[in-house]
């Protein structure tokens, strides 16, 4: 028996790259998947229904089970839909993996505001919209005497918590966002029977390839030689984080090659203390620089 046999999950952008390789292995341990993906490019424009439906195509041809959804997760009623459509399709709902991403890389000083608005709206309500939907679901569950054992794997990066990149304030921004979304989720669902853990991949897809300084690091190795950056390697984790068993919550996981790391958010590192009122002077001699 897999892993992930008898679970039902969605993973939103599913049509390539990681999410991908998060479909076929969920489908390959037995879970039911919807592939969700609008099928746009790296910067979120046009659609191409083709590309879910490959890898639906592709994983019912191994015998699994899993349904195409073409919707854009920035859709507050599409994610509503998504949703719905999961437990229409195969009876319930266990894992939401949100995954959809799009790049529109400018420094801050050129910037406009389409592309701040378009990678905010893809990733952090993208995330958000499918997880509050979900999280209805499940309390609704958790209310009628049937606890869920549900999870949520969401979709962070190293440039929004470790590795700021220049020219990625508006990906940077998001993705810091749903850690932080991600801690707090952790916090509120517990009751309901949700955990919520994030990722932070490194894997070589469309977008990191159009990332500047990471072609060479994730170029494609020699024949033979081991292929840590390929994208299936960042899915055995989302999909150990997606079994019934995992215990695991409020994580944030830097995974790349062969590492695995759990992160830590802001904390203190020095401090300075006064027994009176703050003086700007004070201040100036004693923070440290």
């Amino acid at each position: 028996m897999g892993a992930l046999e008898g679970r039902v999950a969605i993973i939103t952008g599913a049509g390539r790259g990681i999410g991908r390789e998060h479909a076929l292995l969920f489908a390959r341990e037995g879970a039911a998947v919807v592939v969700n993906d609008l099928g746009g490019d790296n910067a979120g424009e046009g659609a191409d229904a083709s590309a879910a439906q490959q890898v639906v195509d592709e994983i019912t041809a191994a015998g699994g089970r899993a349904v195409a959804n073409t919707d854009s997760v920035a859709d507050w009623v599409a994610a509503k839909n998504l949703i719905t459509q999961a437990v229409d399709e195969f009876g319930r709902l266990d894992v939401l993996v949100n995954n959809a991403g799009i790049l529109r890389d400018a420094f801050i000083a050129g910037m406009e505001e389409s592309q701040w608005d378009a990678v905010l709206d893809v990733h952090l309500k993208g995330h958000f919209a499918a997880m509050r939907h979900a999280a209805e679901y499940w309390k609704n569950q958790s209310k009628a005497g049937d606890q869920p054992s549900a999870a949520i794997i969401n979709t962070a990066s190293a440039s929004g918590v470790t590795l700021p990149n220049a020219g990625q304030a508006n990906y940077g921004a998001a993705k810091a966002g749903i850690a932080a979304l991600t801690l707090v989720a952790a916090e509120e669902l517990e009751r309901y029977g949700v955990r919520a853990n994030a990722i932070a991949p490194i894997a070589r897809t469309r977008l990191t390839l159009a990332t500047p300084g990471m072609g060479a690091l994730m170029a494609e190795p020699d024949e033979g030689e081991l292929d840590l950056f390929n994208p299936a390697n960042i899915s055995p984790l989302v999909a150990y984080l997606a079994t019934e068993k995992c215990p695991i919550t409020g994580g944030v996981f830097a995974v790349q090659g062969g590492a695995i790391s759990r992160l830590a958010g802001w904390h203190d590192t020095e401090t300075i203390e006064t027994d009176g009122l703050w003086e700007i002077d004070d201040i100036a001699a004693r923070l440290p620089q």
